[in-house]
């Protein structure tokens, strides 16, 4: 039987001659255990002991180096003080003293002193009793210079002695050395202390930066429980949001973003259902129809008289047409939902003008009044026309034979007023805000031909482009629209042009959006009006 490979890091590695797979395996998990990336938890700890521990070792390294330095300069500056006082007392006077005499006397007062004495003539005495000419220590050369008056004196570290060598007014040189043997046990002491102090404070700081990363980061915990919840169970529960940090705007905006998939699938369901319910009746009568001219071209079959075939044709072609339509709307509402639109300069009055022309080819009984003023923004121009198309569209339907339907535009500032009032029965209080729902039909409407969206589709758009719209009655009766919205009268391309607010989504996206006017025709041109309201 074949041995498998096992893959480690996207390499294949085959077991060695003689070894198993069985015990290749394990192998081959350890190796991934050992590539594992750390956690953020341990990280943190990681992070914060080892700032912690550099910053423990750096103090106690600089604290070394400054008792170092004040306790060698303090031994330093004693011995100067020593040697200044006995020239200053004539005591180191070789013309008039012995030099064996005041090395005896000043041994017995100094016993951690080692002087040494070059007399003018070049004679050099030492400490010792038994032997005056045996010096301690080595003279160097930075004492002969002082000898030499090249220097009047000098200072000097060597053997394990601060050495010091001073000039005397007779000619003579005085050199005393002071052990730094007590010096160095001190500080011998003081590396131990801060080694200790530097390691307890090392562990001190990896427990707290273990406790910082376990209380700190709790709250990514919770939100990377709740992310597994909802990825598990579709469970969309927002979470305690605890505190001001950042991790609470954190918890904050992924509670938002619950509750906007929330409501997206909300809407989606909602969409869906009643989708289903609209495509369910024109689809039943459909099918009847289409059942019964089937069924009229059998052998077997009675004759259907040729006005009755005629009326089930018309029938079929109109539920087509409806069909057609609901699926339209369906689609540019998934469309505008899903964000997926095209961002250009657009001039309001272009796209009126592109859609009035197809309300007037679909409504020949009807009369309009049109008055436009220029007015751009940037958005989405077939988006637009479908919205003019359907709002005109819808007071046209209602408007009686040989009625008017009256648009106006009025510009002030950076705002536009679009009003479309028709000469129909108006609609009714209860029902102005509910006609911009998807499918909500007024009892009015109910028999008259329509999907109940294109309303809505109006509001979205406008809603998507920073502006709001509201039903109102008009004047002489019947329904009046009224809209407004952002922009600015002048295009961009023109001297006087000033930026306007155009909605947020509008006005993030044209930074990026191609420059260009709208035409108000494309390919929304072939979409058909939605009907109804």
């Amino acid at each position: 039987m074949g041995q498998h490979p096992v893959y480690d890091g996207g390499v294949p590695v085959l077991p060695e001659p003689g070894v198993s797979e069985s015990a290749t395996m394990p192998q081959a998990a350890k190796l991934r255990a050992k590539s594992a990336p750390m956690s953020l938890r341990r990280r943190v700890a990681l992070l914060a002991a080892t700032t912690v521990g550099v910053a423990v070792a750096l103090m106690t390294v600089a604290a070394y180096f400054v008792v170092t330095n004040a306790l060698v300069d303090n031994a330093s500056k004693r011995l100067e003080r020593q040697a200044v006082t006995m020239l200053q007392l004539g005591a180191a006077d070789t013309a008039n003293t012995q030099p064996r005499t005041w090395i005896a006397a000043l041994t017995t007062f100094n016993p951690d002193l080692e002087p040494i004495v070059i007399t003018r003539d070049g004679l050099t005495y030492g400490p010792y009793r038994d032997d005056p000419y045996r010096l301690p220590f080595q003279i160097g050369e930075a004492e002969h210079k002082v000898y030499d008056r090249e220097v009047s004196s000098s200072m000097r570290t060597a053997e394990g002695k601060q050495i010091i060598a001073v000039a005397n007014r007779d000619g003579s040189t005085l050199i005393l050395a002071q052990d730094l043997g007590p010096t160095r046990e001190v500080l011998n002491r003081l590396a131990i202390v801060l080694s200790i102090v530097g390691a307890l404070g090392i562990i001190l700081a990896a427990a707290a930066g273990t406790a910082v990363g376990r209380t700190g980061l709790a709250p990514v915990g919770r939100l990377t429980r709740a992310v597994e919840r909802v990825a598990r169970t579709d469970d969309l529960r927002p979470i305690p949001v605890a505190g001001d940090d950042e991790l609470a705007r954190l918890t904050y905006a992924f509670n938002q973003m619950l509750i906007a998939l929330q409501e997206s699938r909300e809407r989606q369901s909602r969409l869906v259902a009643d989708a289903g319910h609209e495509l369910k009746t024109p689809l039943t009568s459909l099918r009847t129809n289409a059942e019964l001219l089937i069924a009229a071209n059998r052998p077997d079959a009675p004759d259907i008289p040729e006005e009755d075939r005629r009326d089930l044709e018309r029938d079929v072609v109109a539920q087509i047409e409806e069909l057609s339509t609901l699926v339209g709307d369906l689609v540019d509402l998934a469309r505008q939902d899903a964000g997926a639109e095209t961002i250009e300069l657009v001039n309001l009055a272009d796209t009126l003008g592109a859609s009035m022309e197809r309300v007037r080819r679909r409504r020949q009984n009807v009369e309009f009044d049109v008055q436009k003023v220029d007015w751009f923004l940037y958005g989405d121009d077939s988006a637009w026309e479908r919205a003019l198309l359907n709002l005109c569209d819808n007071a046209a339907k209602w408007s009686p034979s040989g009625g008017t339907v009256t648009v106006r535009m009025s510009a002030s500032h950076n705002l536009l007023t679009l009003d479309v009032a028709d000469q129909g029965p108006g609609i009714p209080e209860s029902d102005r805000e509910l006609v911009f729902e998807r499918f909500y039909r007024a009892t009015e409407s109910r028999t008259m031909p329509g999907s109940g969206l294109g309303l809505a589709i109006v509001r979205q758009v406008v809603v998507k482009h920073g502006g709001t719209i509201e039903a109102r009655e008009a004047p002489g009766g019947g329904a009046l629209l009224h809209m407004e919205l952002p922009g600015t009268p002048t295009s961009p391309e023109e001297p006087n042009y000033s930026e306007a607010a155009t909605g947020e989504s509008a006005r993030a996206d044209a930074k990026a959006a191609p420059v260009k006017r709208g035409s108000g025709r494309g390919k929304s041109g072939k979409t058909p009006p939605s009907n109804g309201r």
